[in-house]
């Protein structure tokens, strides 16, 4: 790697980098020996080799060496580790060789994990800022005061004044516990990252067929004909996954890359098409175009399972190639050769990222990947699909176990029925349940209770905007940050100003995270260290949908506690303890992870989260080798025929051992083996038209047609009730599938061979929605001011998540001349997320020290700019960072791209000296969100990370 020498001009206090330090002197300040170093540089091998500088365990010692089964806390691929454990202390890893995801592979930031949990900058005790100044805390004085100071906000400003902001990093165990506490304490005001990366994902995916996720997994992807990748770039941002995507290659399929940037991705590419940010709708509707005007689509598949495609060819009518080339930048003749491929290689599969969802059109594009691979036919088959690559470990769980602002646990949602469901699961008196919220109403017949909350993407406005102007009791006057990093988020002048104006902010984190420093709070900040995920043990779901098992690999560092221990102690001071816990068992403070477990078992029939028993997972741990690399299925032994990680939905009750379900929507298995239709989660019919499956079924179904979602009615008009037993009538009497506490519906239903939630049309046309069909609309803040009036945005309106939401306002104004370059960002494979754990990492750090902006040389030369430079970026609404500029031809001429890890300094400021003494990462620099402006998803309030405008010039 090649460090950058800095100008001695470049060390003042102002400067968003750390000091000048060469390779030897960087290895020396971090404890770091040169061969543990090109252990990290080798990690993206299927092999690896232990570094002789690091020893697997002491030799003096004559401890035997436990090996720990774990998984890795970065990306959503899932990656398998074997840590080294002798005499309680993590010496050593290996990646497991026989894990069914990683093959034996890790990426850099896999291979220097054990660094996460033994990072030396992490927080080691509970502390406060007193007087500008930090104070060392006990947990009792902390969780006392902490405590004492959130009851009075809330007996002032009601209970929806604090926001209780969740995690990804979570397991699903802590983030149901979560979720379930921030219920009992009386408030949706609760999210965590998947608003902010693949909430339209979900919401797009969700309304097309009936589940948000992925539909199929990184390892069908060896069945892949074609791959079409849009808005992601897997080689930085899920590097193992490349394994799967090379065997599809070497197995003949075509890749085809959609980026604004040429990616490392892209470099790997057949086919590679530029694409102008904010234009994902457009082109897809352009390569429908090719489809239709050839008769590409698969018509016996539209016909049997798909609703709506009519008025998507009406819409498509009006995307001829030379308008789409116009809108697109993409000439003709590619668009036309990405399809081509698509329709003469199938099955072919469609990845996508955040590069597609983090748009204030992100559930249009969502939509719109979906209907293109309906058109094909390409859903419900081995090597077909959709597989939307989520980003944290446990973005996937923490999302299906209902850490959002907008429903419950396994998406029941917020009405009166899904709260009743969830008070029957937790054995709590309803009434009682409901008397927790504020029971005043803001919108309409809507109580709080009943009403989305606040998103994660809008706290600031939560705390900014005036009382009136929000629909809850009264403005936000607490922040706890629990294991989120602020500086992932847009608008970073405004959120500083918000985060001084709260009367309290809380972060609870392993890492002080940038929420320490970019405030000037004095009083009222509060630092509270949670174990990492090594330090406690649970399940964790990939992105595939598989649920894996951690084991605890090391005791708890510090002082630093579980993060169920920390929601424990909070519940005792509230005065909720015993019903946060009433069937889970409490050892010294700490909840039992597996009752957790079968807790949510017990209550998420919705997304068949029930199968997947405590047993069940800890023995798919232990057989990793068992199964197949490309179906995994386990090939005999003990679990012959299972899929590993049982992926929901894993049906019925784990007694059933229903297998889970490896690719969604396959009607050509049994759904006892894990086939399934579309589901018919859209009713019967609209306007005359059937909106259930015609003559398509799945295997040996007794129902040779489609049919509605089932309930205990539905059972005794087709005399099946019968088949429940006694008690599982006595449960399911009135009853649906996923209401019935006993799983006798989902039983007898599967048992005749049918799906629990009927067979529907996936639907083209989401009538509910701003767009029904999707359209292409321009970003709020756009150069191309001629497409503005044939294109507008959506006039500003009130959301349904509490607070005003501005678009036609916004775009009003033309700030192209004064910011004429686009601006767009994504991730480093060094760094995740916020970055403050990996930035913290020594191994990692030393790969990338410089926050940086990607600029095309005819833009650098047109602005004095020369790579290695500092340079200011400002943005329309007065936000700038200070960054160096990577003078590169991977970005075109009118198109900057950031990076969002980086946090520390604050427009040219450098506050690295905020952070508590020896928790400061060793790289920092500025945040691209400082400059990113407003914008959200008029579905999801999904923020606009992809596409803003901006200026730049040398500092």
């Amino acid at each position: 790697m090649k460090l950058v020498k800095r100008q001695s001009s470049e060390k003042t206090n102002d400067t968003p980098h750390v000091e000048a330090i060469d390779r030897r002197t960087f290895l020396q300040r971090s404890g770091l020996a040169v061969g543990g170093i090109a252990a990290v540089l080798a990690g993206s091998q299927v092999v690896m080799k232990k570094a002789d500088a690091t020893p697997a365990a002491n030799p003096a010692s004559t401890s035997p060496v436990k090996e720990v089964r774990t998984i890795c806390t970065h990306c959503s691929v899932g990656c398998g580790i074997i840590a080294e454990v002798q005499e309680g202390v993590w010496t050593g890893q290996e990646p497991a060789f026989d894990h069914p995801f990683n093959l034996g592979a890790h990426c850099a930031k896999g291979t220097a994990i054990r660094e996460h949990g033994h990072g030396d900058r992490r927080l080691k005790y509970p502390m406060k800022m007193e007087n500008g100044q930090w104070k060392r805390l006990t947990w009792e004085q902390a969780i006392d005061e902490l405590s004492e100071k959130l009851l009075a906000i809330r007996e002032k400003s009601g209970p929806d004044s604090v926001y209780w902001l969740g995690s990804a990093k979570h397991s699903n165990e802590q983030a149901y516990l979560f979720r379930k506490f921030a219920a009992l304490w009386g408030t949706n005001n609760v999210d965590h990252q998947a608003r902010i990366c693949h909430s339209t994902t979900v919401s797009g995916v969700a309304s097309t067929w009936g589940y948000g996720a992925m539909t199929n997994s990184y390892n069908d992807m060896h069945n892949s004909k074609a791959i079409l990748i849009i808005g992601g770039n897997p080689a930085e941002a899920h590097p193992v996954s490349l394994l799967h995507i090379f065997r599809a290659k070497e197995r003949g399929a075509k890749m085809i890359v959609v980026d604004p940037r040429f990616t490392r991705t892209a470099a790997h590419a057949d086919y590679y098409l530029r694409l102008r940010p904010g234009s994902d709708v457009a082109l897809i509707w352009g390569m429908l175009w090719h489809v239709f005007a050839n008769k590409w689509e698969d018509e016996s598949f539209l016909q049997q399972r798909v609703y709506g495609m009519d008025e998507i060819r009406t819409e498509v009518e009006k995307w001829p190639p030379a308008e789409v080339e116009r809108v697109t930048g993409v000439p003709e003749k590619q668009v036309y050769e990405a399809t081509k491929i698509m329709a003469e290689h199938r099955p072919g599969t469609l990845v996508w990222c955040m590069g597609g969802t983090q748009h204030t059109t992100g559930s249009n594009n969502t939509r719109a990947y979906c209907i293109l691979q309906l058109a094909l036919g390409n859903m419900g088959v081995a090597g077909g699909g959709t597989n939307i690559f989520r980003g944290h470990d446990n973005v996937q769980g923490a999302t299906d176990v209902g850490v959002l602002s907008n429903s419950l646990p396994g998406y029941y949602g917020l009405n009166e029925g899904a709260w009743k469901h969830w008070a029957e699961v937790w054995d709590l008196d309803y009434e009682w349940l409901k008397a927790r919220f504020d029971s005043a109403r803001y919108e309409g017949e809507l109580s709080p209770m009943n009403s989305d909350g606040i998103t994660v993407s809008r706290w600031i406005d939560g705390v900014l905007e005036s009382a009136e102007n929000i629909a809850q009791k009264d403005q936000l006057k607490a922040m706890i940050f629990w294991g989120h990093a602020p500086n992932s988020q847009t608008r970073g002048p405004e959120m500083k100003e918000a985060m001084e104006k709260l009367e309290l902010l809380v972060v609870v984190d392993p890492y002080p995270t940038a929420t320490a420093v970019m405030q000037d709070r004095t009083d009222n900040l509060y630092l509270l260290p949670a174990c990492t995920q090594f330090e406690t043990y649970g399940s964790v779901t990939a992105s595939n949908r598989s649920i894996q098992w951690r084991d605890k690999v090391m005791e708890p560092l510090f002082e630093s506690l579980p993060d169920h221990t920390i929601i424990y102690k909070f519940a005792k001071k509230f005065g909720f303890a015993d019903e946060l816990c009433k069937h889970i068992a409490v050892n010294q403070d700490e909840p039992l992870i597996e009752d957790i477990t079968r807790e949510f078992n017990r209550g998420m029939w919705t997304i068949g989260y029930t199968g997947q028993s405590p047993e069940r997972l800890k023995a798919h741990q232990q057989h990793w080798g068992d199964f197949n690399t490309t179906s995994l299925l386990a090939e005999g032994g003990t679990l012959d025929g299972e899929v590993y990680g049982l992926p929901w939905p894993c049906w019925g009750t784990p007694e059933m051992k229903h297998p889970g379900t490896h690719v969604l929507y396959d009607t050509s298995e049994v759904v006892a083996r894990g086939g399934l239709p579309f589901r018919a989660a859209f009713g019967v019919e609209r306007n005359g038209v059937n909106l259930l499956a015609e003559n398509s079924y799945s295997k040996d179904s007794a129902i040779k047609d489609g049919y509605p979602e089932f309930t205990a009615d539905l059972l005794k008009q087709l005399g099946w009730w019968s088949d429940l037993t006694a008690e599982e009538q006595k449960a399911a009497e009135g009853r649906n599938w996923k209401t019935d506490l006993s799983g006798g519906i989902q039983r007898v239903v599967i048992d005749h061979n049918c799906a629990p939630f009927g067979n529907g049309k996936a639907r083209c046309v989401v009538w509910n929605f701003p767009d029904p069909v999707p359209l292409h609309r321009e970003p709020l803040y756009t150069t191309r001011r001629d497409l503005v009036e044939k294109y507008p945005t959506y006039e500003d309106r009130k959301s349904f998540y509490r607070l005003p939401t501005r678009y036609s306002s916004v775009q009003a104004k033309d700030y192209s001349k004064d910011f004429p370059l686009i601006m767009t960002s994504g991730r480093l494979v060094e760094y995740e997320g916020g970055g403050d754990e990996t930035r913290s990492n020594p191994w990692l750090a030393e790969l990338q020290q410089h926050m940086f902006v990607e600029i095309n040389p005819k833009d650098a030369t047109d602005r004095g700019v020369r790579d290695g430079n500092m340079v200011w970026l400002h943005s329309p609404e007065g936000g700038k960072v200070k960054v160096m500029a990577l003078v590169t031809r991977r970005v075109a001429p009118g198109v900057v791209f950031m990076p969002f890890h980086f946090a520390g300094h604050f427009q040219g400021e450098n506050r690295r000296h905020k952070y508590p003494t020896g928790s400061e990462p060793y790289v920092s620099g500025e945040s691209c969100n400082i400059a990113f402006t407003y914008g959200y998803d008029a579905v999801t309030a999904m923020q606009e990370t992809k596409v803003s405008i901006c200026q730049i010039h040398s500092a």
